[in-house]
């Protein structure tokens, strides 16, 4: 699923082109997502002018002159900018035509994202951690939240809570490069693995930001290109493989209902 680096491509490949225009028409083809298309939203946003978009966790937010646009990209969703006159696609939900002529499609074959619109916010972004690359987030908050914590690592890093869009793939990257197995005890690791493990965490975000993202199986960024961080990943997806670093053979387990690799010599 798109996971914070793909939604911040997209953020940045839309945005020039939607910043500071006015709506001209809002279609929804099928308002069925994981929570329903805010009933009336092309009648209330209709003609109005867009004056930022911010990304938090992975909800994109469409700030408009009067409420907001909330965007969450779901299992398989993404962004396109296309031709107005394009031929729409049968998973193409929602289309928005912009004043300069810029239209705005939203792809999604799964239909677990979500467009809706609130003038008063969210309560899906109560109760949210800090932002992975900014100053709140570093290894002392993770040590002292993960004190007497007995869950794996690996989930612990996952969780909302403790710091946003940390997602299956770019855990697993960060573990690797600090050398902690994903199955490892959250509450028995040192401060000082923390701090590494945080650096990590803010250098794999910010390496599959440049890249584009990574393209696994629906990705794609804003201008309709794939993201190529997935080249450069060193156990993701990779269980059974030998490690790029010593060649032992990558172990893959279950953690959370999610599939966990790792390299057994090189994280403990």
């Amino acid at each position: 699923m798109p996971e914070l680096p793909e939604v911040e491509t997209t953020l940045r490949g839309v945005g020039p082109h939607i910043v500071g225009q006015l709506i001209r028409r809002l279609t929804v083809h099928n308002g069925s997502l994981r929570w329903p298309v805010t009933e009336g939203i092309a009648a209330i946003t209709q003609g109005q002018r867009i004056t930022a978009i911010r990304r938090r966790a992975k909800y994109l937010l469409l700030e408009l002159e009067r409420g907001s646009m909330m965007i969450h990209l779901g299992m398989s969703g993404s962004l396109r900018l296309v031709d107005p006159g394009s031929e729409r696609r049968k998973h193409d939900h929602i289309e928005m035509l912009m004043g300069n002529g810029a239209c705005l499609r939203y792809h999604d074959p799964r239909r677990f994202g979500a467009w809706l619109w609130s003038d008063n916010g969210y309560p899906q972004l109560n109760h949210l951690g800090p932002e992975p690359l900014t100053d709140e987030f570093d290894g002392e908050r993770l040590f002292r939240l993960s004190r007497k914590r007995k869950m794996a690592v690996k989930p612990f890093i996952m969780d909302n809570q403790i710091v946003v869009g940390v997602g299956n793939i770019y855990a697993s990257e960060a573990l690797f490069r600090s050398g902690i197995r994903p199955d490892r005890s959250a509450g028995r690791i040192s401060l000082q693995r923390y701090q590494l493990l945080a650096d990590h965490i803010k250098q794999v975000l910010h390496s599959a930001i440049t890249q584009g993202g990574t393209t696994l199986r629906d990705f794609v960024n804003g201008n309709g290109e794939p993201g190529y961080f997935q080249q450069t990943l060193d156990v993701y997806g990779r269980g059974g493989e030998p490690c790029h670093s010593c060649a032992t053979t990558l172990k893959e387990i279950r953690l959370g209902q999610r599939s966990s690799v790792f390299c057994p010599a090189c994280q403990r």
